[in-house]
């Protein structure tokens, strides 16, 4: 489904990504602080997996370890893009058509970074995917927030419930991270932000590059 948002006053779609710790979440929240504040008070926030009652489920059973019984990569995939399916379908779609602005934290990007750290071939099943499920559907804008593993998961770990994915290794997480610099060079609309810094310079340097790219947007 091909959508027109190419005037400031449309909709528009706009995904968070990073590894854990990164602070996008809170930073999504920021995010819509910023928009409001520039009169664009038509705004959803969407997390994937997620913010649907299916999606919701399908990411409970991403996140939760399964006592006897291995969550294989393929079905990760396969599980990720359902919720994702059900997100597009009940919400980013609809949303969108009716002029609202978008806010996802993750979107595929994210499939691609981690899902390929174990097999390097499961991107031409994504991407495979990707043309069938999502075709069309690029963001308007990613932000990606860039952050050191060790920095990222320190922050963490100070957390009650650590799931399923968050537990894997640094040497993991510093994978997803190479996947993640090599995959945003390839995407022109974008925005990169070393998050491996405090909080105050996160915010302010999101706020800076999001004023300045509102006003290259504006026709």
């Amino acid at each position: 489904m091909k959508l027109k948002k190419n005037c400031h006053n449309k909709s528009k779609f706009i995904v968070l990504e990073g590894i854990e710790g990164s602070g996008k979440t809170e930073m999504s929240r920021y995010l819509k602080k910023i928009l409001k504040k520039k009169n664009i008070k038509k705004i959803i926030s969407v997390r994937q997996p997620g913010s649907t009652i299916i999606s919701e489920k399908l990411r409970s059973i991403l996140k939760t370890e399964v006592k006897n019984e291995k969550i294989y990569n393929k079905t990760e995939i396969l599980l990720f893009y359902a919720s994702r399916i059900q997100l597009l379908k009940n919400k980013i779609f609809p949303y969108l058509k009716k002029g609202y602005w978008v806010i996802s934290d993750r979107h595929n990007l994210s499939t691609i970074a981690y899902q390929t750290v174990y097999k390097k071939n499961n991107k031409k099943i994504i991407k495979i995917l990707s043309n069938i499920l999502i075709k069309n559907m690029d963001p308007d804008l990613t932000i990606y927030f860039d952050t050191l593993p060790i920095i990222g998961l320190n922050r963490i770990s100070t957390r009650k419930n650590i799931d399923r994915i968050e537990k894997r290794s640094i040497n993991f997480f510093l994978k997803v991270r190479k996947n993640y610099i090599k995959e945003i060079k390839k995407i022109s609309k974008k925005i990169i932000i070393n998050a491996s810094l405090d909080k105050e310079y996160v915010k302010k340097t999101l706020k800076k590059k999001i004023i300045f790219w509102l006003k290259k947007n504006e026709k």
